[in-house]
């Protein structure tokens, strides 16, 4: 009996098994599809986007299917191989669009070199200019007559000042100095540079001088010498750096080259900016009058501090001839710590220092940066060893003013001014 619908025979579906055969026989095996690759088409005439010829899909009676590329494992618009244009593995561009050429290392360390020189010039021109603007050139040392004759090397005039100019009461009530109105020296030194080393020699601010014939600073006018001996320090006080720079001269006959001059608070701020400056201090140390307060040893000393230690007078044995030692090693040790890489390489520290420095200093007309330079990096080969610091040799004292050892300082002024080295020692 057949259970199929009408016109739907067992014969007429045939004997395809798996297709709803009735027959007890299975159908004969099923030919897979085979793929018919075609000839590649020629580089540059692929078709559209550059995908070469795709291979058709055949089945075992030789008819053709749909090809749908899958199996070929290529990306259509892209040829196979990685010819050009394509992305395949051993093509010259990368899958996703062209290589990136190899980074020219040469060019690239070139190029960074020229920047950072460019850079480092920059800013060397530019602090330079703005140091240069800093400088108090405030000294004309074309008032000062009738001038010895120049000689080998270049001699400087170190003052220190009391000026208590830029002081608060507060400060002055700190760092002790006195509200006095006014100026005087209280430190004068002479640092000679040259080729065989720098020679630092301090001039008692007590030294016996002779004031002689000047030009008034202000006035213009021309004061003839009456023969008047004063101390030192008195020359400044009547009519500033000019008369100072003409009274030493007169007396020495050595020729001044450049004028620099510091006060307390210029100097306290130099010391404080460079981060102290480590002193060892070879006695204990207790004076009243300029707020000293010091242990025998090494140890670092603030601004305050400082100068304290160079004004001291009434504790130490020798009065002003050991004060003015002091204040030649300080002096060194400050220029010493100015001149280190560790303040000269670090911009947090050379910037402050140089600000509070050139702030605080006043210098002739003719002093220019590497002048400055020249003096600090002198100063620093004093306490180094590569140089000689001294007082101004001394024969007596006359009413409480000292007297030089005329023959010692005519034979120191001769080396000086031959820029010989100086075997005249000092006091």
């Amino acid at each position: 009996m057949n259970d199929w619908p009408e016109a739907r025979s067992d014969n007429n579906r045939g004997s395809r098994y798996g297709r709803g055969s009735g027959s007890a026989q299975p159908e004969s095996a099923r030919v897979m599809r085979q793929v018919r690759r075609g000839q590649a088409a020629p580089a540059g005439q692929a078709g559209y986007g550059g995908v070469p010829q795709q291979p058709s899909y055949v089945d075992g009676s030789g008819h053709g299917g749909f090809d749908s590329g899958y199996n070929t494992g290529q990306v259509y618009g892209s040829p196979a191989g990685g010819g050009p244009g394509g992305g395949g593995p051993g093509g010259g561009e990368g899958a996703y669009g062209p290589q990136r050429p190899a980074p020219d290392w040469r060019r690239r360390i070139k190029w960074t070199a020229i920047t950072v020189v460019t850079v480092l010039v920059v800013t060397t021109v530019g602090t330079y200019f703005w140091a240069d603007s800093k400088l108090n050139r405030e000294v004309d040392l074309s008032k000062v007559i009738e001038r010895p004759e120049k000689g080998e090397g270049t001699n400087y005039l170190i003052v220190g000042s009391d000026s208590r100019e830029g002081l608060s009461d507060e400060d002055k009530k700190k760092l002790r100095t006195g509200s006095a109105e006014g100026k005087r020296t209280d430190s004068v030194m002479i640092l000679h540079t040259g080729d065989n080393g720098p020679t630092l020699i301090s001039l008692p601010r007590d030294s016996n001088v002779e004031i002689p014939s000047f030009k008034g600073s202000e006035s213009g006018k021309t004061y003839p010498g009456t023969g008047r001996q004063v101390k030192l320090n008195a020359a400044y006080a009547e009519d500033g750096p000019e008369l100072l720079v003409r009274t030493v001269e007169f007396n020495t006959g050595l020729h001044i080259d450049h004028y620099v001059e510091i006060g307390f608070a210029g100097f306290a701020n130099i010391v404080d900016a460079v981060g102290g400056v480590e002193m060892d201090i070879p006695r204990d140390i207790k004076d009243t009058k300029s707020g000293a307060d010091f242990r025998k040893g090494k140890q670092t000393l603030n601004g305050e501090e400082a100068l304290a230690f160079v004004r001291t007078r009434y504790a130490l044995p020798g009065s002003d001839l050991d004060r003015t030692k002091n204040q030649q090693k300080f002096l060194s040790a400050l220029a010493g710590q100015v001149a280190t890489p560790g303040t000269v390489l670090n911009p947090f520290k050379l910037y402050p220092t140089m600000g509070a420095g050139l702030d605080s200093l006043i210098v002739d007309e003719d002093m220019g940066l590497f002048d400055l330079a020249d003096m600090f990096w002198s100063m620093k080969g004093v306490t180094g060893g590569e140089g000689t610091s001294m007082n101004m040799p001394l024969a007596g004292s006359t009413g409480g003013n000292l007297l030089w050892d005329k023959a010692k300082v005519k034979q120191l002024v001769s080396q000086l001014n031959k820029d010989e080295k100086v075997t005249v020692k000092g006091n």
